[in-house]
């Protein structure tokens, strides 16, 4: 790999992303002995600027940064490196160095399920449709997946992509209903599929 060091101080810096949840974890810098060592090692270690010397992430607290994969941007002068954390990443114990939680985001659908919880509990007295699913029950609900599910395997066999997506969003959106008034998320569903996934 070509790796643009910075022609004054030697470093360049190393974007750090978790493998599954694709959040950034930190930012740190490499010298090229510290990027010989992750190479080597597979294991994330850094130049540190504040103790002039290489540092393995982990090397006292134990989280450790296991290399998935490593590449380099468009000018070759920064990297991102995909890594399994083996605990918190900031050295202030959170997971993120911006304080954020490194759990699953799945873009909208993450966003969905937290409007269907906000309707669901919403105490305004305005009832919602899925206010209304949740106050009918699980057969009201498990009955709802089923005949989009129907409405889906119809469309598929006909030549209306719109319609077809159209069924399958609302089956999605049903699906994720059921999943909240089962207690689970969509993320569970996900973590059943990684396990399979082998």
């Amino acid at each position: 790999m070509e790796i643009t060091y910075d022609t004054t101080t030697g470093l360049i810096p190393a974007i750090i992303q978790d493998a599954t949840t694709q959040n950034v974890l930190m930012l740190g810098y490499m010298n090229a002995d510290a990027y010989a060592k992750t190479t080597s090692e597979n294991r994330v270690t850094f130049f540190s600027r504040s103790k002039q010397r290489l540092w393995t992430k982990g090397e006292e607290s134990g989280n450790f940064l296991d290399v998935v994969s490593i590449k380099n941007d468009c000018d070759n002068d920064t990297l991102l490196i995909t890594v399994i954390p083996a605990g918190p990443t900031c050295h202030k114990g959170t997971d993120t160095c911006w304080a954020a939680s490194n759990a699953d985001n799945f873009g909208f659908v993450s966003h969905l399920e937290n409007v269907i919880e906000q309707r669901r509990t919403a105490a305004d007295g305005k009832k919602s449709y899925v206010a209304s699913l949740f106050e009918k029950g699980m057969n009201k609900i498990a009955q709802k997946v089923g005949e989009e599910a129907v409405e889906v395997v119809i469309e598929a066999k006909d030549n209306d992509d719109d319609l077809f997506l159209n069924e399958s969003a609302d089956l999605l959106f049903h699906h994720l209903i059921l999943l909240q008034a089962k207690g689970f998320r969509f993320k569970d569903v996900i973590k059943v599929l990684r396990g399979r996934h082998k």
